[in-house]
């Protein structure tokens, strides 16, 4: 009986340690997860869609519980929004967006992607929406060409192509965020309205109205709070969280991506476009120098480049080259200015189709237009004062500068008379006969034969002094 009750507590007591084993072991790896936290401040463009796309693929490699986008953008490319928006239905972990920190915003694209997220959560003092999708470079987008589609529906004339192009943009971009907003349970009227209205609303609305699941100061906060949600990942496989103790790796943007989001830049798209012409043309004015040839080339590549990245009207683009070509143009041929001037024109109006894109970070500035037109200018003027002055400038090569200068006979003979011309000696040909030590000047140049007219002759003393012997 003894040895029964001592087996049944060696048992029991096996049990518990096994029990507070396991235990022990779950709080410790509890403990151990780890939380990666893409940083997004600004424009949603490819860089970012890049960013994000690798941020992601490093939370998955490194064994991350949970992938948190800290977002605070005013919104961005289509393109760019909806290759992240994949990339988040399609993770293997949960991904939470935040928008932080207070006074942040998550309008127009990042309204999409937060609703895309498993998680959605903002700061206090934060505010998404905004939604409604803006074509580039179509006419109608704005809102006087809103106004003026309403009274012409109003009237029963027939929409125009751009008023259907953008109802099929806004009414795509609608049914797109409520599949969004019924994927993730979340408020599909606010979300409508956010791109049929340009709706906005602030946190603590969204947070009541159910747009958002968390409203946390910062991420410790939004990491306690979701402790023990259970989300469910594509798939149907459902995801416990444990985040309360888990560790935080923040992920900010690398050279990559800085280098990406630089050229995105518009202003710096085209000063690389200048550049890279400037280049090839002092290249073909000094051909050889190799330098501005290559920093031209390497120039001009970036700028495509960029402009793939950029949200532009390609007409616009196409009026800036041919603006840069006549510019360049007006150095080579005689247009005594027409072609400069037409060229800083096409640039100008080229630039206008950029300045109004409708989208914040993606615009270009009136003035720096003019400053980079001014400066164009600047570079024509000066190119041609200086090509005037080398014209009017005496000839120090070739054959019109050897007409005119004067020399000494050196040697005559069997008809053949030599002469010293600055250092070098010319056969030279003259209608009377010449001696050694007779100065005479260029007249004419017949291949390599110097045609000369006796000045002077010189004293035969003046030979004897030397002591030099003429005769060959």
């Amino acid at each position: 009986m003894n040895r029964i009750r001592a087996g049944l507590f060696t048992c029991i007591l096996l049990l518990g340690f096994l029990a507070a084993a396991t235990q022990f072991a779950a709080k410790a790896e509890a403990q151990a997860l780890t939380v990666t936290v893409l940083q997004v401040n600004g424009v949603i463009s490819p860089a970012t869609s890049d960013f994000i796309t690798r941020g992601l693929k490093k939370a998955v490699e490194n064994g991350s519980a949970l992938a948190v986008i800290e977002l605070d953008t005013p919104g961005g490319l289509d393109t760019s929004m909806r290759s992240i928006i994949r990339q988040i239905l399609a993770s293997p972990i949960p991904v939470a967006s935040f928008v932080s920190p207070s006074g942040a915003r998550a309008a127009s694209a990042g309204t999409f992607i937060l609703y895309a997220s498993h998680i959605a959560a903002m700061t206090p003092a934060s505010n998404l929406g905004a939604a409604s999708p803006v074509s580039i470079g179509m006419p109608g987008a704005g809102a006087e060409n809103q106004d003026k589609k309403s009274d012409n529906n109003e009237g029963g004339k027939q929409k125009s192509n751009a008023d259907t192009l953008s109802s099929k943009a806004t009414n795509d971009a609608a049914a797109y965020i409520r599949s969004l907003a019924q994927l993730r349970g979340r408020n599909t009227d606010f979300a409508e309205q956010a791109v049929l209205q340009a709706r906005s609303m602030s946190a603590q609305e969204a947070l009541k109205a159910g747009v958002i699941d968390v409203l946390a100061g910062n991420i410790e906060q939004l990491l306690a709070q979701i402790d023990g949600r259970t989300v469910m990942l594509d798939g149907g496989v459902a995801v416990t969280l444990h985040t309360k103790q888990a560790i935080i790796e923040r992920v900010e943007p690398g050279w990559r991506t800085q280098i990406l989001s630089l050229l995105a830049n518009p202003q710096i798209a085209l000063i690389l476009m200048m550049v890279g012409i400037y280049g090839l043309f002092f290249e073909l004015m000094s051909p050889g120098a190799a330098l501005p040839g290559v920093a031209g080339l390497i120039c001009l590549l970036l700028s495509m480049y960029a402009f793939q990245l950029l949200p532009v009207n390609w007409a616009g683009v196409g009026l800036i080259a041919a603006g840069s070509a006549m510019m360049i143009a007006e150095a080579f041929l005689p247009s005594f200015g027409v072609l400069g001037v037409g060229g800083i024109v096409a640039f100008v109006l080229g630039g206008l189709f950029l300045t109004d894109t409708g989208m914040p970070g993606f615009d270009l500035s009136i003035p720096f237009l003019i400053g980079l037109s001014l400066a164009s200018a600047g570079l024509i003027i000066a190119t041609g004062i200086l090509a005037a002055r080398m014209h009017k400038r005496k000839v120090v090569s070739g054959q019109e500068d050897m007409l005119g200068i004067e020399g000494t006979v050196t040697s005559t003979h069997a008809g053949m008379s030599y002469a010293e011309m600055r250092g070098e000696s010319w056969r030279v040909s003259s209608a009377e006969a010449l001696s050694p030590g007779d100065r005479v000047k260029v007249v004419a140049m017949n291949g390599l034969i110097l045609q000369v007219v006796r000045t002077s002759q010189a004293a035969a003393v003046s030979l004897a002094v030397k002591g030099e012997s003429h005769v060959l």
